[in-house]
């Protein structure tokens, strides 16, 4: 791990200006000027901490020279993704009238750690041949060393938290990292069944993305003095923030650029995965789900199969309905946020809620 002293390089700075520009982008991509204008005035704010987390993530991608797992490893962190749970948990301190915390800066890399592990592990069970516009770990170095690689991260995730002394928020990491898998098990179940209700959606939700968010925000807090019902808004808001980004990624799975999602389109449902523009879509046409089945039992769907069915879906307004369920939970996450002081903090997340419901990619 390298020191606070050697983290404010130049090349740094530039890692965080990359952190918050990704989101910038985002929203310039959907017309959304003044929020992207709102994000470069608080880049300042947290530059420094952001710099210091890419300085740690880079570390970590030197272990491209070390053995396959870490190599396997140090291949996806060096695909940059968005940098929302780190920010969340620099957020959570700042909630807490902390900052310029080492401990602080060790959660949000253990949340992009154990996120980074999440997508590697992912990738095996689905078969992924691509990641954030690149080779999947798994092509590259194989599944076991993919495996490998996301419970290394993992064990580096855990060492961190572990090494502020905070046993609480260790714990919590814990019992996060439990109700993720959970969350996969019972994904992998219902997988190609096609019988997901709202419920159990949100339940997979719930684990696999938004428990993460929660996390990170909550171990931030944990470093200040704020009350229980301010823990407990913290908490409703990072939920709501993780449901709102799935459900983004649900209709980005339907109808984004393929070149800036990363992934191909309808990947989710290749796999058998319903997702909350389908599961909409089924309830209000009952005729989809038996092309579904069809296509789910089909070896080698044509893209014209695929662009019917997304023209089926997009008729019942299901892709609006994830649009929109994305929005009410933007609205649940900011009207938790009252109960915590204005200030940088709240709007800094105003403007992370703005762009992960308004994105592009």
């Amino acid at each position: 791990m390298t020191d606070d002293s050697s983290l404010s390089t130049v090349s740094n700075r530039g890692g965080a200006v990359r952190t918050l520009g990704s989101l910038r982008a985002a929203t310039e991509n959907s017309g959304l000027v003044a929020l992207s204008s709102r994000l470069d005035e608080l880049r300042e704010w947290l530059q420094g901490d952001l710099a210091a987390i890419e300085g740690e993530l880079d570390e970590l991608c030197r272990g491209r020279q070390g053995d396959l797992a870490e190599r396997a490893a140090a291949h996806l962190l060096g695909q940059r993704g968005k940098r929302i749970r780190p920010i969340c948990a620099l957020l959570g301190a700042r909630f807490a009238g902390v900052s310029d915390d080492w401990r602080a800066r060790e959660f949000a890399v253990a949340s992009e750690l154990v996120h980074a592990a999440t997508l590697l592990h992912d990738d095996v069970l689905d078969e992924a041949s691509e990641r954030r516009g690149a080779p999947a770990a798994r092509i590259i170095f194989g599944n076991s060393a993919s495996i490998l690689a996301g419970d290394y991260l993992l064990i580096e995730a855990l060492g961190r938290v572990q090494r502020t002394d905070r046993g609480a928020v260790l714990t919590d990491l814990l019992a996060t990292i439990s109700q993720m898998v959970a969350a996969e098990a019972l994904q992998l179940e219902r997988r190609g069944t096609l019988d997901l209700s709202r419920a159990v959606y949100l339940e997979i939700v719930d684990g696999k993305t938004a428990s993460l968010f929660r996390w990170a925000l909550s171990a931030g807090a944990r470093l200040g003095q704020l009350s229980e019902p301010q823990h407990a808004a913290l908490a409703t808001a990072g939920m709501a923030l993780g449901r709102a980004f799935q459900l983004i990624d649900d209709a980005l799975d339907l109808e984004g650029d393929p070149a800036r999602v990363g992934k191909d389109l309808f990947a989710d449902l290749a796999q058998g995965k319903l997702t909350w523009p389908t599961l909409v879509a089924i309830e209000r046409d009952a005729g989809l789900l038996d092309e579904l089945k069809a296509l789910a039992s089909d070896s080698n769907p044509t893209g014209a199969a695929w662009q019917g069915l997304l023209q089926r879906i997009r008729a019942t307004g299901g892709i609006e309905a994830a649009r929109q369920f994305a929005l009410e939970q933007a609205r649940e996450a900011e009207q938790a946020l009252l109960l915590l002081p204005e200030g940088p903090a709240r709007t800094t997340f105003q403007a992370v809620l703005s762009a992960a419901v308004n994105r592009t990619a």
